[in-house]
């Protein structure tokens, strides 16, 4: 079995910093997190369906960003669950998780 604690972690501390950046400093930053965000539902979604294209989370603005990583990521680690031998896709979303992370 997986252990998504790391992402798990990860993800919600990014989301935290990205719910309290400044608004300068979240334009700056929010198509990274956008990004990443997009990524981790389209992991989530080729891990649950992967006879279907995955739909592409929507920009819901900056000030959205944080709580649409915290939802990707966490829809990561429950389809994870479900595919315990998926240790490449947990650490590919760790990795992006960090280089998100140092752009901030």
């Amino acid at each position: 079995m997986l252990d998504c604690a790391p992402l798990v972690t990860a993800v919600e501390r990014l989301a935290d910093r990205f719910r309290v950046l400044p608004q300068s400093r979240l334009r700056g930053a929010a198509e990274a997190g956008l990004a990443l965000a997009r990524d981790l539902s389209c992991a989530a979604q080729r891990l649950e369906l992967p006879d279907r294209e995955p739909l592409l989370m929507p920009d819901d603005g900056i000030f959205a960003i944080g709580d649409q990583i915290a939802v990707a990521g966490h829809d990561l680690v429950v389809s994870l669950a479900g595919h315990p031998g998926r240790h490449d896709v947990l650490a590919e979303a760790l990795r992006n998780v960090a280089a998100v992370e140092q752009l901030l």
